[in-house]
């Protein structure tokens, strides 16, 4: 059973910076990709950052495009999410999940992710 953990959410200020952490355990296997989403209170939720963890390829959003990183640590099974230039349109409960088929980030193609997490909030105030 795959068991996906988030932390570092909070509260910032717009500008600023916090690093979201998704530690995965169980049965992950070693080829996979590792995602994170966002779902504002009202809105649909939103790919974010993906990350594929044989190679590190990655994809981002358009919103979150240089200002977000996403980075792995294999040794500790654990995804980063590093969010830079907050903005109050960043406000939203932020989850991690993991598929075995691809790196997608549309809505349409959400069912390639499970094992969610339970999610982490992150508030930005202007």
């Amino acid at each position: 059973q795959v068991q996906l953990v988030e932390s570092g959410g909070g509260s910032v200020q717009a500008g600023g910076s916090l690093r979201l952490s998704c530690a995965a355990s169980g049965a992950t296997y070693s080829r996979n990709y590792m995602g994170w989403f966002r779902q504002a209170p009202g809105k649909e939720r939103e790919g974010v950052a993906c990350i594929y963890t044989v190679s590190g390829n990655t994809a981002y959003a358009d919103s979150v495009k240089g200002r977000f990183t996403i980075s792995q640590d294999n040794a500790k099974n654990t995804v980063y999410l590093q969010m830079n230039s907050l903005k109050p349109e960043d406000t939203a409960m932020y989850y991690c999940a993991i598929s075995w088929r691809a790196c997608a980030l549309r809505i349409d193609l959400f069912d390639y992710w499970g094992h969610w997490g339970q999610g982490t909030q992150v508030t930005v105030s202007s």
